[in-house]
């Protein structure tokens, strides 16, 4: 095994996670696909493959990674095309979706001289904003007033012609009931365009591995709105839920400091740099080593991460004895959004991927090194 920090991701429970989303997909008569903007380890895709999956992407790298790593064309969102990426934007994906009816009216020649010369033509479809807000954190909030993504019910008169499909994104890490307040929101404001349209595709934010999700709900919601909009392919594309609970960060102890009477445990490793999301959420990492629950009659710590950023910390965790120079601990649920979103500031050493296969044996996926943070900047 490679030196710390370094993320482990688990074969054995990507598979469970899998077997769930296929298993709803099924039971609920709908596609799932997987967005890269939560998973982009490639090396990984030939377990998704196995199982069918297709993905989204809403950039030209996504939309290349799925063209050669899943072998298919992409679900394709972007908030802005322009005259320089619209035609490659075609030639790989299956659907094209629109943030709003003049970008549609923009490139719609593009898109029309392009399925004139092919076989397999682009589905275009345009995204909608139901403005139903279900996401208590503003950042990740795309129904936020204000908000860039969409068209408003307000601004559609009529559907333009050659709109296939409506996209909607309402949901983060969010249950089924969210879903179905979303779907009253989106029938009520969005209805008498619906049997118009070959397909409309939820977005993301589906986080039905997690445990508590009730997916046989989902499946009731899903099938209740098939059958009132018949005409409809649905499609959801959660990011979380294909890694949810996959992998982890392994980190070590460099080094424990106190101020004010606040201990910090220094780790080898940045939520800066390599968690992210736990700075931007925020939230709080379990850790394997650590008590379930903050206990200040246990030595308590806040985690440091190792950059000069001052607010490179996240806190607190109790534990059973106090924690020493060289001590392990494993940050829990690391995969998802924590891979995808990490970078090289202050050229912190970038952890390592590891892949545990299910019979046990670990291969390691990539080594950063100094070229690797120094070619970034050439």
């Amino acid at each position: 095994m490679t030196a710390t920090p370094y993320y482990i991701v688990y074969e054995e429970k990507l598979r469970r996670n899998l077997d769930l989303i296929t298993r709803v997909a099924r039971e609920a008569q709908v596609e799932i696909i997987m967005a890269f903007k939560a998973n982009a380890l490639w090396r990984t895709f030939g377990v998704f493959r196995e199982y069918g999956i297709r993905s989204t992407a809403s950039s030209l790298n996504e939309m290349w990674l799925a063209n050669e790593e899943l072998h298919c064309k992409a679900h394709t969102y972007c908030p802005a095309y322009t005259p320089e990426t619209i035609d490659q934007f075609l030639a790989g994906s299956s659907h094209l979706t629109f943030n709003s009816v003049t970008q549609f009216q923009r490139f719609e020649q593009n898109v029309k001289d392009y399925n004139a010369t092919q076989e397999n033509t682009i589905s275009c479809g345009l995204r909608i904003n139901p403005m139903c807000s279900v996401i208590d954190t503003d950042i990740y909030n795309p129904c936020s007033p204000g908000s860039r993504f969409g068209v408003t019910a307000e601004e559609l008169d009529v559907l333009p012609k050659g709109i296939d499909g409506f996209h909607f994104h309402a949901l983060c890490e969010s249950t089924s009931f969210d879903l179905e307040k979303v779907l009253i929101a989106v029938e009520r404001q969005f209805g008498r365009f619906l049997s118009q349209l070959k397909w409309i595709n939820m977005g993301g934010g589906h986080l039905m591995t997690r445990e508590g999700y009730d997916t046989a709900h989902l499946v009731r919601l899903l099938r209740d709105f098939k059958r009132r909009y018949p005409n409809l392919h649905v499609i959801l594309e959660p990011g979380s839920a294909f890694c949810w609970q996959t992998g982890d960060l392994e980190t070590t102890v460099v080094d424990i400091v106190e101020n004010s009477g606040i201990a910090t445990a220094i780790i080898d490793a940045s939520f800066a740099c390599h968690m992210p999301d736990c700075l931007e959420m925020p939230y709080k990492p379990r850790i394997t080593q650590a008590l379930d629950e903050v206990d200040h009659n246990f030595p308590t710590y806040r985690l440091g991460g190792n950059s000069c950023l001052s607010g490179d910390f996240v806190g607190d965790w109790s534990f059973e004895r106090p924690l020493q120079i060289g001590d392990h601990l494993t940050l829990e649920d690391m995969n998802h959004y924590t891979t995808v979103k990490t970078n090289m500031f202050n050229g912190i050493a970038h952890p390592a991927i590891v892949y545990r296969r299910l019979d046990g044996t670990t291969e390691v996926l990539r080594e950063f090194t100094y070229e690797d943070y120094k070619r970034r900047m050439s």
